[in-house]
């Protein structure tokens, strides 16, 4: 069951977050846990936890907190955890290799199918067990091998172009990790992550720390 509900971006970004903690609560035989609780072992003050539940109904009781498998379940339905996720690499680099390696090992439903490089042969390679073709056939490839959504990793010059050839052939969204700030239409979804920022966000709070 697909929530129709409009939530925050930032609460979206918790939301497998929350997933993953749970199962840990679950698998540890923990039956009921409360939003402190849930402060304490994932490091997000409580109120937000509570805030970003409301968004959803009521999830809880007070006095009582929240039921672990009833919330588990809810998550997996809400991030429809039983079904798949097949994703496309633009771009690999030295990151784009790093996601081939890894390629959501620990998430069964979401994994990248095809890849594209532009130093990669027209006929393509297999990198990873992964195949890696020119983005010449990205337009041919792209739906054959029934991808949902890219992540992005390429050069600073080439993403926006990127970004125009995946809204061409209705690519649902994009994991941005390029610095440049993409123009897409409405109906793509997008999420940039910026490494560099991030690392300096975390400088500023180490050493303007008490």
């Amino acid at each position: 069951m697909k929530q129709e509900i409009k939530i925050p971006q930032a609460t979206t970004k918790r939301l497998p977050l929350y997933y993953r903690f749970l199962q840990n609560f679950a698998n540890e035989g923990k039956r009921r846990v409360s939003s402190q609780e849930l402060s304490e072992a994932m490091k997000i003050d409580s109120a937000t936890i509570r805030r970003d539940f409301s968004y959803f109904g009521a999830l809880g009781k007070k006095g009582y907190g929240y039921d672990v498998l009833y919330l588990l379940e809810f998550f997996r339905q809400t991030l429809d955890q039983d079904e798949g996720a097949n994703v496309a690499l633009i771009g690999v680099g030295n990151l784009g290799n790093a996601f081939l390696k890894y390629n959501f090992q620990k998430n069964h439903n979401t994994r990248i199918v095809v890849a594209f490089d532009s130093k990669a042969p027209r006929d393509g390679e297999v990198v990873n067990g992964i195949p890696v073709y020119h983005p010449d056939r990205l337009e041919e490839m792209y739906h054959e091998y029934h991808a949902e959504l890219a992540i992005l990793t390429v050069s600073s010059r080439s993403a926006q172009v990127m970004a125009d050839r995946l809204a061409a052939i209705d690519a649902k969204g994009i994991l941005n990790f390029t610095p440049v700030r993409l123009n897409v239409p409405d109906s793509m979804k997008i999420m940039n992550i910026d490494l560099s920022v991030e690392l300096e966000a975390l400088i500023y709070l180490i050493r303007n720390s008490e």
